[in-house]
């Protein structure tokens, strides 16, 4: 088995060089979705952060409220925090999970969009960093997205450097190009991490 770290900042295409991974085969867990099913009604996730923040971040229906939750979070580090020692150990623990159910020669691609900025890179056999020059990223986000530039921008910021996820990569795919050129970085990529999985 080969445990791949996937990571790139916000517009640079982590997701489509997740989606065309898993068409070649690989097992693709997605640390997003995950953060979202461990907080579902009824989970002992949900119940922790409610809790922690109480009742009104849920909607009426007992749903958690991501917009709420996100506005109080977002405006305070401290807060932020709490939310990530609730979320991250269970995201973790599903993570690791899955990724023992998986066939003793497969590729599993944890799709991680903080995986920089949460110092996980030793977690995996190689990280590989989806690039793409802000300019291209700002644009993305506005024209493809519908953000507006300044909530783009802070959202930019927000991550980490575009050096420091290059730092910590194994494997840089760079994706300022044609879909046609990802395309191709992507299956190069596959054939080397299938052929050391094999091995």
């Amino acid at each position: 088995m080969v445990s791949v770290g996937l990571t790139g900042g916000i517009g640079a295409g982590k997701s489509e060089v997740s989606r065309l991974l898993e068409s070649y085969g690989a097992v693709v867990i997605d640390a997003d979705k995950i953060a979202r099913e461990v907080v579902e009604p009824g989970t002992p996730g949900l119940a922790a952060v409610v809790e922690s923040f109480g009742a009104g971040v849920l909607t009426p229906e007992g749903v958690l409220d991501r917009a709420r939750l996100g506005s109080i979070v977002f405006a305070d580090p401290e807060r932020l925090a709490a939310l990530n020692a609730i979320v991250h150990p269970l995201v973790g623990e599903r993570s690791r999970e899955l990724e023992r159910s998986a066939a003793a020669d497969a590729v599993v691609v944890h799709d991680v969009p903080l995986l920089t900025e949460n110092g996980l890179a030793p977690r995996y056999d190689l990280v590989i960093v989806v690039d793409a020059a802000p300019e291209t990223q700002l644009e993305r986000l506005v024209e493809l997205r519908g953000m507006d530039e300044s909530e783009a921008r802070a959202r930019m910021a927000a991550q980490a450097t575009r050096e420091q996820r290059r730092a910590i990569a194994d494997v840089v795919i760079d994706n300022d190009g044609s879909r046609e050129q990802l395309a191709a970085q992507v299956e190069s990529v596959w054939a080397e991490l299938a052929r050391r999985a094999a091995g």
